[in-house]
């Protein structure tokens, strides 16, 4: 038996099935060897997207994985990387290293050092007997605390090397969880039952707890408003009475009513890290409750009144039971449900040209309505890509189910949905898994399209080609009345289809909805799908940084 044998042995016992990668290291051949599918992207840093992805709307249960050579393979995977560590996706990164005799020549890139600021742990491993426990170790990371990218690198010449022995003696790493303290439990049921406009910001920490149904329980029980942070979109059900959408860069007309009038927050899962695209501001004067496994979060951007360190689950089933009791079975009503409805309705009304609109070029928005009135949210998985496209759908998507839409936002870079999409289809199957993306995102990871092609993961990208950078029209004013600066151009459903895929291109309005469908079957049938919208250079946002 070989380390690489001894690896993806180990990787079996987690759970494993699927690597993400792309040549050349030997664990690919060692992997396809024992069952695990590899899946060979076109472009590191999209392998780790996908990765992040699958390992995302599986909650982590197993982590998603993904490996490359050294060198260039590890120099590009890094921007990946960076994202899944701003985000906390757990993603074991099994990169070969250099040979033990040259790893620490000048100038070769050496992984262990360079990604030590993104991972949240790594560790090389230098003698064949090392491999179980450093895999164990990683998986203790990768299961317990914080979630986030775990870095285990072997040398190429300690990679094919004998494995001592012929078993491999290592047990599946056991996920631990803690609760509340008691005290801080009973002190916040107390201060949100006395608040008088009390509302709760729930982040991704709740779906990697799978805490949605006691998020749910206790806003029920306190008739207390939810929104989520944009990681945390589709924690709590956006068509419920008290959902108030996502907050960050854009918020819905109710969110931003309530995030401003409402004077104790109960923040759940999230760092609450001041971060103006994936966070929600929180004005000056609330006072905070915050319940987060990770003890560098409390008091880290606000003043918490009251930090707790805990699960989200079990915490916020300590909290449905403390407030029961304060409740004493009687039912609590702050008037939230029908202050949300009207400024709800008054939202949703100023919004509706654009989400009707039938002029040319098709009005992005209007896309994104189509969509969501021909495709359940129950039956798919949505992300966006960064810029227009994400602040375009955050506020207007309605998300029902948990991991019914992959947000993102604090250090990404553009094309990060299509990778997304991509891992997503992996890991749950029986989804429509959609990327909308915009055609500079397209320029940077579009060629990865074909990994889905060629794959038969059948996703469905949208390209909302507006041929301009029209978020920069400001920004690039000058350079772009001189230079064109802002120009971007192609036709997107040519390159779809000399991918490998099926595309469609389309300019008239009333084809989006049938466009769409059509996309949808094409899926069902095994086929990747490319959908070319044109769209107009759309720059309107809800509320967008606070502006009304």
């Amino acid at each position: 038996m070989l380390v690489m044998d001894a690896i993806t042995e180990m990787l079996k016992r987690e759970g494993i099935s699927t690597m993400f990668c792309f040549p050349t290291t030997p664990i690919i051949e060692a992997a396809a060897a024992a069952g695990i599918r590899p899946v060979v992207c076109r472009q590191e840093r999209v392998g780790v997207h996908m990765a992040d992805g699958c390992a995302r709307v599986q909650n982590g249960r197993p982590p998603g994985v993904f490996a490359m050579q050294y060198g260039p393979g590890a120099e590009n995977a890094f921007a990946g990387i960076a994202s899944a560590y701003s985000d906390s996706t757990p993603i074991l990164l099994l990169p070969l290293g250099h040979p033990r005799d040259s790893a620490q020549m000048f100038p070769l890139f050496n992984s262990t050092r360079t990604y030590a600021s993104v991972t949240k742990q790594v560790e090389p491993v230098l003698l064949p007997e090392h491999t179980v426990p450093a895999l164990r170790r990683a998986f203790n990371a990768l299961k317990n605390g914080r979630s986030g990218p775990v870095m285990v690198e072997v040398p190429a010449d300690v990679m094919t090397a004998e494995f001592p022995g012929n078993d491999v003696h290592y047990e599946t790493v056991r996920r631990t969880r803690s609760a509340g303290d008691p005290r801080d439990i009973e002190d916040a049921a107390k201060l949100l039952i006395e608040a008088s406009c009390p509302m709760l910001i729930a982040g991704q920490g709740v779906l990697y707890a799978e805490a949605c149904d006691e998020l749910l329980a206790l806003a029920e029980l306190l008739d207390a408003p939810v929104m989520t942070t944009t990681d945390g979109k589709s924690a709590f059900p956006e068509d419920h009475a008290l959902a108030l959408g996502s907050g960050g860069t854009v918020y819905t007309g109710h969110g931003r009513h309530f995030l401003h009038a409402c004077d104790v927050i109960g923040a759940v899962g999230t760092s609450l890290t001041k971060h103006n695209i994936s966070t929600p501001i929180i004005p000056e004067g609330k006072q905070i409750i915050q319940i987060t496994n990770d003890a560098r979060d409390l008091n880290k951007a606000h003043p918490t009144a009251l930090p707790i360190l805990a699960d989200a689950r079990l915490a916020l089933a300590q909290l449905c039971e403390a407030v029961k009791d304060r409740l004493g079975g009687k039912p609590r009503t702050t008037g939230a449900r029908a202050t949300i409805a009207a400024h709800k309705a008054e939202w949703q009304q100023r919004w509706q040209a654009k989400l009707r609109s039938t002029e040319r070029p098709i009005n992005p928005y209007f896309v994104m309505s189509e969509f969501m009135r021909v495709i359940p949210s129950e039956d798919a998985i949505v992300t966006h890509d960064s810029g227009s496209p994400r602040d375009q759908l955050l506020p207007m998507y309605v998300a029902r189910k948990p991991r019914g839409y992959l947000g993102w936002g604090k250090s990404h870079q553009l094309g990060t949905g299509l990778g997304l999409a991509i891992g997503a289809k992996v890991g749950a199957p029986d989804k429509m898994c959609v990327n909308f993306m915009g055609d500079a995102a397209f320029g940077m990871t579009g060629l990865d399209f074909e990994t889905a092609a060629r794959s038969g993961i059948p996703i469905t990208t949208i390209v909302l080609n507006n041929s301009t950078m029209a978020i920069e029209t400001h920004a690039m004013a000058f350079s772009h009345e001189r230079y064109k600066t802002r120009d971007l151009g192609g036709n997107y459903a040519n390159i779809g289809r000399d991918l490998g895929g099926w595309s469609e291109r389309v300019t008239d309005p009333a084809d989006v909805g049938p466009a769409i469908l059509r996309a949808r079957r094409v899926n069902e049938d095994g086929r990747a799908a490319l959908l070319e919208f044109i769209t107009s250079a759309e720059t309107a946002f809800s509320h967008r940084r606070g502006a009304a």
